[in-house]
């Protein structure tokens, strides 16, 4: 690439992290060059902010922090996001988009949203401050998109070798662009290439396997912020499914009926196979063969390590979370005459077709004649969850290059010059705002990391 400055880094995956990594090594006079394999930058950004872009959330810094899961497999998670975060947090994140002329606003949640409540807008402002800085001594970056990072050149023991006494990035990078094969040896190169979730986006997790082969220990990548897929009723309720039983989904009749009718303010209840508990308010979604929504979504880590451990998971909902277990008994217990259980309890307890649905998908036509099994069943109804949905699917994703893989820089110990950010590293977080930040945030780690490095202060 004759045009490229000779001593440029490269910034691999135009999402938050990698485009904040570039912007800390333009402001700091540092020629950058960002490679993407899709058509534009921040695709994945501008969807997810499609229905109003959450940007962080405004809580404290302390129960900010809290909200991020540690890993089974990478007790430190928890430590290295508090670290970025402490760095470039909430607050740092309502000062960059001020910075950006994008103003922000509480919502009632406490989450912190664009004015405009769109991506578009803050996404332009920035792309525009990154290709023409007016911050003096800042370069301007290049943009290089439908370059499709494939691999290293030579092969990765030569690679590895190469790194090793290498005040570069090592060896060669490989691309495939609409003009061929192109190589690269950048002085340095950041890797922001995202998980595996929407990969119609660009991020498909294929830069897995050659992290992988050049001896970086990689998590297998799953789904995070999720749905699930429910088991078949498995007889009386408070039983699970039995591991015989084929298949998943709800009822033919439920599926056809109420798939995409929420379910608000309910108790989400779980405890898994190692004394864990999760208990919340809020709503969620049932669909075809599952539920998903925020509340799942909470919950998601716990689910699906249980599922991985024991082969299903069976969560708990309370379907009025106002009334006490003693006041929806006696309701149920009212007698009805001649209406229909439906009506009685739409009349009693306010409770409507979903919620009827769900209590004749779980109950046996005997239960649903016994008032104290439909009174239990409405305060602790049991859900058996087969299978996470498919990472494709996901809101985002676990596993990763280990953290244990990386410096505190994010620089990779096995690959010295090359650096990891966002959501390709082994950490996870919930809905509201946190992933976006902790993207962000070690976005700017990994670009301070490279600073530091062509500084000196890295071997």
């Amino acid at each position: 690439m004759s045009d490229l400055p000779p001593d440029s880094i490269a910034v691999i995956g135009a999402g938050p992290a990698g485009l904040m990594a570039a912007d800390v090594l333009s402001r700091a006079g540092v020629a950058v060059a960002v490679f993407d394999a899709m058509p534009s930058a921040g695709r994945k950004f501008l969807l997810a902010g499609r229905g109003g872009l959450n940007l962080t959330h405004s809580e404290p810094l302390a129960p900010f922090i809290g909200r991020f899961r540690q890993s089974e497999g990478e007790p430190g998670a928890a430590e290295a996001v508090a670290s970025w975060l402490r760095d470039f947090g909430p607050d740092a994140v309502r000062d960059w988009a001020a910075a950006l002329g994008v103003q922000t606003f509480v919502g009632t949640s406490g989450r912190v949203f664009p004015t405009e409540m769109k991506a578009a807008p803050l996404l332009r402002a920035w792309l525009q401050r990154l290709r023409a800085p007016q911050v003096p001594g800042a370069v301007p970056v290049r943009f290089f998109m439908r370059h499709r990072w494939v691999g290293w050149v030579p092969d990765t023991h030569d690679f590895i070798a190469a790194s090793a006494c290498s005040t570069g990035a090592g060896a060669t990078f490989c691309f495939e662009t609409p003009d061929g094969t192109m190589t690269l040896h950048p002085r340095a190169a950041v890797l922001a290439l995202g998980g595996a979730s929407w990969p119609r986006l660009g991020s498909d997790g294929a830069w897995a396997p050659w992290l992988a082969q050049a001896g970086v220990e990689v998590a297998p990548l799953a789904p995070a912020n999720c749905g699930f897929d429910v088991a078949p009723r498995g007889g009386p309720v408070g039983e699970a499914a039995s591991d015989a039983e084929e298949g998943v989904g709800w009822s033919p009749y439920l599926a056809e009926h109420f798939a995409g009718q929420p379910l608000k303010n309910v108790v989400l209840s779980f405890a898994d196979s190692q004394g864990r508990r999760f208990e919340r308010r809020g709503e969620f979604v049932l669909t075809a063969t599952g539920i998903e929504g925020s509340l799942v979504y909470a919950a998601s880590s716990l689910l699906r390590g249980e599922i991985a451990a024991q082969g299903q998971a069976t969560l708990h909902l309370n379907l009025l979370p106002a009334r006490t277990p003693a006041q929806v008994a006696a309701e149920v217990a009212h007698p009805r005459g001649s209406r229909s259980l439906s009506s009685h309890l739409k009349s009693r307890l306010g409770l409507g077709g979903v919620h009827m649905a769900l209590l004749h998908e779980r109950l046996t036509p005997e239960q649903l004649k016994d008032p104290q099994a439909v009174a239990q069943a409405i305060v602790a109804l049991p859900i058996t969850l087969r299978a996470p949905r498919p990472v494709a699917e996901a809101i985002s994703t676990a596993g990763g290059v280990r953290l244990s893989a990386l410096t505190e820089d994010l620089e990779l110990r096995r690959l010295p010059g090359v650096f990891c950010a966002g959501e390709m590293l082994d950490w996870e977080a919930p809905t509201g705002g946190y992933l976006l930040t902790a993207s962000l945030a070690c976005g700017v780690r990994a670009g301070c990391g490279v600073l530091r490095r062509l500084a000196g202060g890295a071997p």
